[in-house]
């Protein structure tokens, strides 16, 4: 936990009538509309995917033949991946994934023909036999699970990448 807030996130805002002014001047916002700002801060943030890596070429490599997915961007230390209009960055990590919950999932239309493809590539999917939660071929039916957004479940598989990272593919069931 932060002690102290570095002196370049510092910012203090001061009241004249109506508004409040940056220091800076170039940003004011009314009075009334900062008690729902507070409480809202978060809500017009960008969802942000990273993931650890020990090995970026290895990465690099299950991403390229295992997904048929590659870095759009490198810098030092990272690689940007675009997926579906969303972006994902895998990191480069002295610690290890925990690879025990899932950590990034992708929504197809198909997870039938998703999890053939990755198969046939050589992915290995999760097998899971619990009370009330089982795969079959690498599929799980997942009732009134929340990502499906207004369906009634859907259809899960997980597999592990080459860092141990807990990957998923979910499609809504309608």
């Amino acid at each position: 936990m932060l002690s102290h807030v570095p002196r370049h996130l510092s910012v203090s805002w001061r009241r004249t009538a109506d508004t409040l002014d940056s220091p800076s001047g170039r940003h004011s916002r009314h009075s009334g509309d900062m008690a729902a700002d507070r409480r809202n801060v978060l809500a017009g943030a960008r969802v942000a995917t990273r993931l650890p890596a020990q090995d970026l070429d290895r990465a690099r490599r299950f991403y390229s033949e295992k997904l048929g997915l590659d870095p759009v961007d490198e810098r030092p230390g990272g690689l940007l991946y675009r997926c579906g209009g969303a972006d994902f960055v895998l990191f480069r990590s002295t610690g290890a994934s925990p690879g025990t919950f899932t950590q990034m999932a992708l929504e197809v239309d198909d997870i039938e023909a998703a999890v053939a493809e990755l198969k046939r590539r050589g992915v290995v999917f999760e097998e899971v036999d619990l009370p009330g939660f089982r795969t079959e071929g690498g599929i799980a039916e997942i009732e009134g699970n929340y990502p499906s957004k207004g369906a009634r479940g859907e259809r899960g598989a997980w597999f592990h990448d080459s860092e141990g990272n807990l990957l998923g593919i979910g499609e809504p069931v309608l």
